[in-house]
């Protein structure tokens, strides 16, 4: 596959599709730009090599209808200040006026396409939509890792159209991190899987068994490994169709020689409510009508000395209800934990998880931190990326 610095972009109009998918608040102003900036390097890397830089994004479910409240001019405002450079907005992102602005550009400068998904054809992966972007490059770039297991017609139809394609800095590395992970890790490998469900990660667990050396589970699909063991969780939320599929993933791991780790106490409560009386119990002492929102400190640190020894750590899903603040200390003892964990590859994966290493201030202190939920999982899964793939059938091109 082909990466933007295998290909001379100098002169050239390229078409680079990024996740700038950022949150804002009621007055429309971002919150966090962290997506923005981890395309930077493409984007300069365009600039810099005299290319004519063109950004495609969505932003937010405006349905395929054109809603201002989703433009993503805050985006190019954003983007302009750090690339400290003009960036012009489009009025949309396909048709004759977008067509216009394109021709007139020159070497260097930069131009941001409006919402992809003011067309609904960009969700439906519509071919017509594709050859229509397709029309605006002569060098289509993905970097936008986070919308990789989705196939939308700015990720796969385009690029059946384009004469050269590429991946980006960010979504190569994205792939490369991964692959060092879970195809060439520095072994033990161990994975801390959490999260409310365990039929979101059903696939990824079982994927993760032919990896790995470890697993430790927490969050509330602990629940559901806990009753597959016999364990009363009391009101706690288990997922009673699953506790067979538990069972099987514990027997699985067993016959392979895999150390399955479940909490060993729980922080409680009467309430899902950061009001609510709470307590810390040793998990065979949840009493009936409370439920369990968080593990407790000793299973912290029987997970932080299970991982002393690991080479690499992926992580995925919090240890409990993070958001609030009797139920966060879990979450955050593992945050610090992997920070600590300087003889590992550290790779974190996940909305909730980032925000979670966000909150602790341990962000900088992990190897690295995916930009894509949905994708990360769909990897964890072990399935093929519908737009990775479709950049890989161009790189014969």
């Amino acid at each position: 596959m082909k990466t933007i610095t295998d290909i001379n972009v100098s002169g050239k109009r390229v078409l680079c599709r990024v996740d700038f998918n950022v949150p804002l608040d009621e007055n429309r102003r971002i919150t966090d730009d962290a997506r923005i900036r981890a395309a930077l390097p493409t984007l300069r890397y365009v600039i810099e090599n005299n290319g004519k830089l063109i950004i495609a994004s969505h932003l937010g479910r405006p349905k395929g209808q054109r809603q201002e409240k989703f433009s993503l001019a805050p985006a190019a405002e954003s983007l302009s200040a750090l690339l400290k450079t003009p960036i012009a907005m489009a009025p949309d992102c396909i048709g004759p006026g977008v067509e216009s602005m394109v021709g007139k550009m020159q070497p260097g400068q930069v131009l941001m396409l409006e919402n992809l998904r003011f067309h609904a054809a960009e969700e439906q992966n519509d071919d017509s939509f594709g050859k229509a972007l397709a029309a605006l490059c002569d060098v289509y770039v993905n970097d936008a890792f986070a919308v990789c297991h989705r196939k939308n017609a700015s990720v796969a139809a385009i690029v059946t159209h384009v004469p050269v394609s590429a991946a980006g800095i960010l979504l190569q590395r994205e792939l490369d991190y991964f692959e060092k992970a879970m195809a060439r890790p520095r072994r033990p490998l161990a994975a801390v899987v959490g999260g409310a469900k365990v039929s979101s990660k059903l696939a990824a667990l079982n994927n993760l068994l032919s990896h790995v050396d470890k697993v430790l589970i927490g969050g509330a699909m602990a629940n559901t490994f806990l009753r597959a063991r016999g364990v009363s969780v009391g009101a706690s939320k288990v997922e009673e169709d699953l506790i067979g599929a538990a069972d099987d993933i514990m027997k699985k791991a067993a016959d392979k020689g895999i150390r399955f780790y479940l909490p060993v106490d729980a922080v409680v409560a009467d309430a899902f409510d950061a009001g609510a009386a709470v307590k810390t119990v040793p998990i065979q002492e949840i009493p009936e009508n409370w439920m369990v929102l968080d593990i407790g400190p000793a299973t912290s640190l029987v997970y932080g000395q299970a991982l002393q020894d690991a080479g690499t750590i992926v992580w995925n899903g919090p240890m409990g209800v993070f958001e609030m603040a009797p139920f966060s200390q879990g979450t955050l003892a593992m945050a610090g934990t992997l920070a600590d964990a300087r003889q590992a590859m550290t790779i974190v994966g996940g909305g909730d998880t980032d925000a979670a290493l966000h909150m602790a201030g341990k962000i900088d202190s992990v190897s690295y931190v995916s930009t894509g939920g949905g994708a990360f999982l769909a990897l964890l899964e072990g399935k093929t990326l519908p737009a990775v793939a479709a950049l890989e059938a161009a790189s014969g091109k």
